[in-house]
């Protein structure tokens, strides 16, 4: 029997000022799945969780047809309904610990705050937890550290603090925004590896949102791609990097270095994700697509199952002209480039 999804998102949008930064956005994870989710800068990735979390300020408006956890309404909760579920059931691992961390307040009394507010402990029972966490995120004399401010950590050991944090209650869900973002690259490797480690022993729910491809390859089961605003393909992993078959995902691929052995330059996609006043209004991503045709400009596609997937199936993407699609060599239309369909 299939499980029931933990998180159910349907058609989510967030607008700021007249730019929808995310557009019809329909997203599930299931209870101990780790999706990752991929796409340039602006692509909505961060926006999108974000208000999941309820963390979108005016300007922005947010709007959906359903937002559902854990068998929970999210979208018609009241602010206190939100508040016991936010921090405690789902937690957020921010890009920029530095920034995301009170520097005025010692790094162990911003985690006692968690625990305090959702598990309500305290005296020598919060302290012991405290310490408890700081030592499970690997956080070397978590009894001297604690006492410590923000500012007297390295990068790592912030980001370490904000895991602790994150896990301090058990969420159901853990959503790790770029989370290895300006840390070296060995540190990098231990945050990824403690993440993937918690992950797995506690039964989490992870969404990890990342530019870097190689990450998600190994650690994630499903891959959410994210252009400007909107999800462009799911698919599982390995399948997606083996055969995308939105272009735009082919392009991301392509762009990876290991991929661009021996070439003179980089593999590039040209051109800029739309802003505000130049979205096109068929396909978003037609303008930069080398396979595009009249259709593509015509009307804004839809993310569906890929033909002879069925219904339901994990594999969705929005393009007319699917790549990667043995069933359709005979079908596509004849107008069509044809080297349309990639590598079969």
């Amino acid at each position: 029997m299939q499980k029931k999804d933990l998180l159910t998102i349907r058609n989510l949008a967030v607008n700021f000022n007249g730019l929808p930064a995310v557009d019809r956005v329909n997203l599930s994870v299931a209870p101990g799945e780790v999706l990752g989710i991929v796409g340039e800068s602006g692509s909505g990735k961060s926006v999108t969780m974000m208000a999941l979390m309820g963390l979108i300020d005016a300007p922005g408006k947010v709007s959906a047809d359903s937002i559902t956890f854990d068998g929970r309404d999210l979208l018609n909760a009241t602010g206190r309904e939100r508040r016991r579920i936010v921090g405690k059931d789902i937690a957020m691992v921010f890009q920029d610990a530095l920034t995301s961390l009170n520097p005025s307040y010692t790094v162990g009394y911003q985690i006692k705050e968690v625990l305090k507010l959702h598990e309500g402990l305290r005296g020598a029972a919060l302290n012991a937890r405290a310490l408890e966490l700081l030592d499970q995120v690997g956080i070397p004399d978590a009894k001297n550290r604690i006492d410590n401010f923000p500012h007297q950590m390295s990068g790592g050991m912030n980001q370490r603090v904000m895991i602790a944090m994150a896990v301090a209650c058990n969420p159901k869900l853990l959503i790790a925004d770029e989370p290895t973002t300006a840390l070296d690259v060995t540190i990098q490797a231990q945050i990824m590896e403690l993440l993937v480690r918690l992950q797995k022993e506690r039964g989490m729910a992870l969404v990890l949102i990342s530019h870097d491809l190689a990450v998600v390859s190994e650690v994630a089961q499903r891959v959410a791609v994210m252009y400007a605003g909107e999800i462009i393909e799911t698919n599982a992993v390995p399948d997606i990097f083996a055969k995308p078959h939105h272009p735009y995902t082919e392009a991301l691929l392509a762009a990876i270095p290991e991929h661009n052995k021996g070439a003179v330059r980089l593999a590039a996609l040209p051109g800029m994700v739309p802003g505000r006043d130049d979205r096109p209004g068929g396909c978003l991503f037609a303008p930069r697509c080398k396979y595009a045709v009249d259709d593509c400009r015509k009307a804004r596609p839809a993310l569906e199952p890929v033909p002879g997937s069925g219904a339901g199936a994990v594999t969705q993407v929005r393009c007319i002209k699917p790549l990667n699609l043995r069933d359709m060599r005979n079908t596509r239309d004849k107008a069509a480039n044809p080297t349309h369909g990639g590598a079969l």
